[in-house]
């Protein structure tokens, strides 16, 4: 099953192209819930503390499930733990990259979380779309996104492959302290991307116009 987690942040309806269909699992988080609104999408699930929420009363229908303010997780975690609980294969996350650093950093955690539960993932806000490759390999398809960056998550990463690119690497180290597989471009159809040893988070980018950057 695939799940479409909308969490808050501000996402640019123009440049997301994931959209639940059929019997996806649909959820928002808190503020989530009104970029969900934002990009038409009807949750089935909505889940929060409702700290953040600031636009008016929920919706009937959709099941609400209320968090402790004084929790360990954050909205968008405990969203994905009920995605998982109910089958989720396949998780997408709408938002959250945006707002607060630490909100960011604890997002994106996530996809490494969710790497090591072999559970696929990306996050995206239609400026950014990542991913976390660890010890593998992925085919990144070409897109809007105008720039392709390799980050490495762990202190050495080791056997880095960059293909099908502007700016190639073959059996590279990267290192978390010295990151310099930024801004790449993708030149084909497709760029490969592996790693031998170690976790990477692949990072689609486009720069924004003025008029671009809103919700």
């Amino acid at each position: 099953m695939k799940a479409f987690i909308y969490t808050g942040g501000t996402v640019h309806p123009d440049f997301i192209t994931e959209h639940p269909k059929g019997d996806d699992l649909v959820i928002a988080a808190d503020s989530g819930y009104s970029n969900a609104k934002l990009l038409g999408e009807k949750p089935s699930v909505i889940i929060g503390d409702f700290d953040s929420y600031g636009a008016g009363a929920l919706p009937d229908g959709p099941e609400i499930i209320r968090l402790n303010t004084e929790k360990d997780n954050t909205d968008t975690q405990a969203a994905v733990d009920v995605a998982l609980e109910r089958g989720a294969e396949e998780i997408v996350i709408i938002g959250g990259l945006s707002g607060r650093l630490d909100h960011t950093l604890s997002n994106i955690s996530v996809l490494e979380h969710l790497n090591v539960l072999r559970v696929y993932a990306v996050m995206t806000d239609g400026q950014s779309r990542v991913r976390f490759i660890r010890n593998g390999s992925s085919l990144i398809g070409r897109s809007g996104f105008k720039y392709l960056s390799v980050i490495a998550a762990d202190s050495r990463v080791k056997g880095v492959e960059i293909d099908g690119v502007k700016y190639p690497l073959n059996k590279a180290s990267l290192f978390r302290t010295v990151q310099y597989a930024v801004s790449n471009e993708i030149t084909g159809n497709c760029a490969l991307i592996a790693v031998k040893k170690g976790g990477i988070y692949v990072i689609e980018s486009r720069d924004l116009n003025p008029s671009e950057k809103r919700h």
